[in-house]
């Protein structure tokens, strides 16, 4: 009998299409690069245009109106609570890929960002994980701060406390060193390590960078000091010259114009230029170290011999995330009041855990050029995403794919691979 194989599924929160080196980007991802281009780039790869539908049809195969995640359980609406389809978590109408798989004999692990249930009884445990640490709702500061909420809290920022949980068991204190990449990729490395070898494994690994607020480590974000100076509109052109010269767009596409849903560039003061470079320096140094942490885990794979027999998959859950924040007439004046009592959000001070900026739209739509806009939208700007495959045992080392795929595609992949019925 044939060995089952391995599977790795990995999962950027709010990634770019054009933000990793293989897929034309500047930041530094050598570890995906290599996976890339010993494996598939897909060019024409879709998921819903916000993170919790996109991962409820990733673990279901089924639309997420029928999974109980019509849209994100942070933006229902009165007239939505309560409808079938919009419960806020992953229901009970749909089974769930670790549950089939785990029935199957693998054993089934998770560590990372979850959004499809923020109590135990919902948590990754009880959807068929043996071994699970996740982040339950749908972001949290990175490094665990948190400031003291109170009633003036804006919603939401109420609804993104850093609550984690291990297995059934939630997590009163995170160390004093914790940042949520190297957390995810520690305890997955510990999972791994403790897993019974007898049994093929199923890996979940969805971070939850590079989703504001924009944090790294301080000698990361340095790498990238002065790189982003001349604005969004140079980067845009850059990547997208790279984009054609990998054939992973026609040499004769034409970008969507930019939206310009802010001041253009050369209307801001130097100050103001000088706060959204860092940002864009503080993202790039989240994605390269989400990299090195998936670097730690395919190392790990290589050296216990089990690289070969395993299926990688890594995508991103939608499109880079251009919202202004505090532009929304929801929560915008308050969150803006809320963030500047209670994180110090000074130009030295960006990217600490007590800071709390996300970059905007004009470096989103760098990211998701030539496509029309970012997430949140159903244009491919918000719904194409980058995503590679990397499996030796099939021949697809240095292609790429322009066939349309979905991400509900990905289930039924996995279980005909596993030799596994629904």
């Amino acid at each position: 009998m044939p060995q089952r194989p391995n599977f790795l599924v990995i999962l950027a929160d709010d990634l770019g299409f054009s933000d990793i080196g293989a897929f034309g980007g500047e930041i530094a991802t050598p570890n995906l690069d290599a996976l890339a281009n010993n494996g598939l780039r897909l060019t024409d790869f879709h998921t819903a245009p916000t993170c919790s539908p996109t991962r409820s049809m990733l673990l279901t195969g089924t639309d997420h109106h029928i999974a109980g995640i019509g849209t994100m359980a942070e933006t229902l609406t009165p007239e939505l609570i309560g409808k079938p389809g919009y419960e806020g978590y992953l229901n009970d109408r749909v089974v769930a890929l670790p549950e089939l798989l785990r029935e199957a004999g693998y054993q089934t692990l998770m560590s990372g960002k979850w959004h499809l249930g923020l109590t135990a009884e919902l948590a990754p445990h009880a959807r068929g994980f043996e071994r699970s640490f996740s982040l339950l709702p749908g972001a949290a500061n990175h490094y665990g701060f948190e400031p003291t909420y109170d009633e003036h809290t804006p919603g939401l920022l109420k609804s993104t406390p850093a609550l984690y949980i291990e297995d059934d068991t939630f997590i009163d204190e995170l160390p004093k060193d914790f940042y949520s990449s190297d957390a995810f990729g520690d305890k997955l490395l510990q999972y791994l390590k403790e897993r019974d070898q007898s049994r093929p494994f199923f890996a979940y690994l969805p971070f939850s960078a590079p989703h504001w607020p924009l944090q790294a480590p301080a000698d990361i974000v340095e790498k990238y000091r002065g790189r982003y100076d001349a604005g969004p509109e140079v980067l845009r052109l850059e990547r997208l010259e790279k984009l054609k010269s990998l054939g992973l767009i026609e040499p004769d596409v034409e970008p969507h114009p930019l939206i310009q849903l802010t001041a253009q560039w050369d209307a801001l003061s130097d100050e103001q230029k000088r706060i959204s470079v860092r940002a864009m320096e503080v993202y790039a140094a989240m994605v390269e170290r989400m990299d090195w942490n998936i670097g730690r885990v395919v190392d790990y794979l290589r050296q216990q011999g089990q690289l070969d027999n395993t299926f990688i998959l890594f995508m991103s859950d939608n499109g880079a995330e251009g919202a202004l924040l505090e532009a929304f007439p929801k929560f915008g004046p308050e969150l803006v009041t809320y963030l500047s009592q209670h994180y110090d959000n000074s130009l030295d001070n960006i990217g600490r855990a007590n800071s709390y900026v996300w970059y905007g739209p004009n470096w989103a739509q760098v990211a998701t050029a030539p496509s029309r806009l970012f997430k949140a939208f159903t244009t491919e700007g918000g719904i194409r995403v980058p995503a590679l495959l990397h499996y030796p045992q099939l021949p697809l080392k240095g292609q790429i794919s322009h066939g349309f795929g979905t991400v509900m595609d990905i289930t039924p992949t996995i279980l005909d691979l596993a030799g596994v019925r629904h």
